[in-house]
Order: structure tokens, then sequence, then C-alpha cells
């Protein structure tokens, strides 16, 4: 290997590190976000599955616009096209933490819902990482 070539992959994986940080610090808001919603939606006795719901997708709008803008700096990229693969990537993120949360609460019987939350949320974030970087905000060398 080249020591051109080995420069070239050293700056991306040194890029891919800084982005995967601040992807890690935009996940810890939107984090933060989903369980804040999710535990009042609950405490005012909503069941968990709506309560989940809707706390992922207050999350998830955090998360692209930060997401969009700091950690992939992609401003110019199509928002429409961004949002609509963002979207799918959060959604199938959704469902697999969903499945996590049903699994942690009514099969490992763990009584703290949103202990069984913040679980589920770390198990789907390598995946939605990928997603996103790959296919959501990425961007073309010219």
């Amino acid at each position: 290997m080249s020591d051109s070539t080995e420069n070239i992959l050293y700056a991306r994986l040194r890029r891919a590190t800084k982005q995967f940080g601040k992807y890690c610090a935009v996940g810890v808001s939107g984090f933060i976000v989903n369980l804040a919603i999710f535990t009042v939606l609950v405490k005012v006795n909503l069941h968990y599955m709506p309560a989940a719901t809707i706390s992922f997708c207050v999350a998830a709008t955090n998360n692209f616009v930060l997401n969009k803008y700091w950690t992939f700096g992609n401003p110019q990229g199509a928002a429409l096209t961004q949002a609509s693969r963002f979207l799918i990537i959060s959604v199938t993120s959704w469902a697999l933490n969903l499945l996590v949360l049903r699994l942690l609460i009514e099969d490992v019987n763990i009584s703290s819902e949103t202990a069984a939350q913040a679980i589920a949320i770390t198990a789907v974030t390598i995946l939605n990482f990928t997603g996103n970087k790959m296919w959501s905000f990425r961007q073309t060398t010219t």
C-alpha cells in the first residue's frame, strides 16, 4: 500500500471517528429528549408502546436537524431526500427498539420501563449511525 493510500485511509478513519463522536453527542441529546418525554407520558398513564412512539418522533426530529447540520455537515444536501432516508433508517431503528423494549419488559421482566427503554435505545445506535452515514447523509466526492 502506498503512502498516499495510507494517508487517504487514515484521513477517512479520522473523519469517521470524529463524526461518530458527534453522532453520539447528538444521540445523547436525543436519548435525553426521548427518555424525558417517554417518562412523562408513562407517568400520566399512557401505555409504554405509544409513549415510546411519541418520544421517538420528537427525538428523531431533534436528531435529524443536529445530524444534518453538525454531525455530517451537509447543509447543501437535498433536505427532502435526506429527511426521507433518515426517516426510513429511524423507523427501522424504532421498530427494532420496540422489539427490544417489549422483550426486555415482557420476557426478561425488567421492572423499570425507563431502564428498558434506555437499553433498547443503546442497542440500536450502531445501526442508526451506519445507515445515516452511508445513506441518509452520504456525501459524494468529486
